[in-house]
């Protein structure tokens, strides 16, 4: 039986990627929205009943490379599709001043206070300059300003412009140009590079310290490194007593180990949603934000990835 990779209830930049191949292929399905809903279902089925690939609404290996003429999308593509579901960002949402670290924009939640977003706009700005007036239009002065000011006045801005009891919102019309930025391919190119660098290159680090060789294994240690920064050392302590006191040999075991430490270790205010994410990408199934998540239907399973000669790593 060939792998499967998605089905109904995933969301995410790869399933805006399939549901522009089934347009490409003269499949009905209406405007592509990244949701694998029914009617994208409905159409994966009417594809593969037209292709001779078998009576399911669901993607499988031959069917992605059928749909999308591309190779399967790597773990690390689709551990970044999960946890940016986690973190309700796609490549153009942008928060407001809600936790302090001014703006947070993007496919992974990049901050003013880290300076990541400040990094892609004038990396933009650099690489295509054209494609900043045309998403901010009149504010496209502003904005240049504002990712070269001072951390302190950056924050006075971002805070000026979010809105809402909690501050969550970000007022127009920064909203939509922020969502206009986001659509651009130039742009979307700029967020995955950073993803690469930021997050992929020290996840996979961390996953052999760990020894995580799995893809639930790599998603979790990704999730890590976006939502917590890193496994910080009090963490590290737990993981290695804990499996000091109860060795195993089964890695779901130690994943469990490392979702509780990594939320342990985390502030107070947001221990659950750090555990639930952890959870959910440790035993590969859970309820994140309301969401039950299966994580298999994310194409994400308790499989080694990048070892097994053709399979999708």
């Amino acid at each position: 039986m060939a792998r499967l990779l998605f089905a109904k209830g995933v969301r995410g930049h790869l399933v805006e990627r399939l549901q522009r191949g089934l347009i490409a292929n003269d499949v009905d399905l209406g405007t592509p929205n990244g949701k694998y809903d029914d009617a994208t279902a409905r159409a994966v089925e009417a594809f593969r009943r037209r292709n001779d690939l078998g009576m399911s609404d669901e993607i499988d290996v031959p069917t992605w490379r059928a749909v999308t003429s591309t190779p399967v999308p790597p773990v690390r593509e689709r551990a970044l599709q999960l946890t940016a579901a986690f973190e309700g960002h796609g490549f153009t949402y942008v928060a407001g001043n809600f936790d302090g670290a001014g703006l947070t924009w993007g496919i992974v939640g990049f901050t003013l206070a880290h300076g990541q977003l400040q990094s892609i706009v004038l990396d933009v700005e650099q690489r295509a300059p054209d494609l900043l007036r045309t998403a901010f239009r009149a504010k496209r002065d502003e904005l240049v300003q504002m990712m070269r000011a001072p951390r302190a006045e950056q924050l006075r801005w971002a805070e000026s412009v979010s809105t809402g009891a909690n501050k969550a919102r970000v007022v127009e019309p920064w909203r939509s140009a922020f969502a206009r930025f986001g659509e651009q391919p130039v742009v979307r190119a700029a967020q995955l590079e950073r993803v690469q660098r930021g997050f992929i290159l020290p996840a996979l680090r961390t996953a052999s310290e760990l020894a995580l060789k799995t893809e639930l294994g790599f998603a979790l240690a990704f999730d890590v490194h976006v939502q917590n920064g890193s496994v910080r050392p009090s963490a590290r302590e737990q993981i290695r007593r804990e499996l000091a006191e109860n060795p195993t040999r089964r890695e779901q075991d130690r994943r469990v180990v490392v979702a509780l430490a990594v939320a342990d270790a985390s502030d107070p205010q947001w221990r659950r949603d750090v555990l639930d994410r952890k959870l959910t990408a440790a035993t590969g199934a859970g309820r994140v934000h309301g969401a039950t998540y299966v994580l298999r239907n994310w194409g994400l399973q308790d499989l080694p990835f990048g070892r097994r000669r053709g399979a999708p790593a």
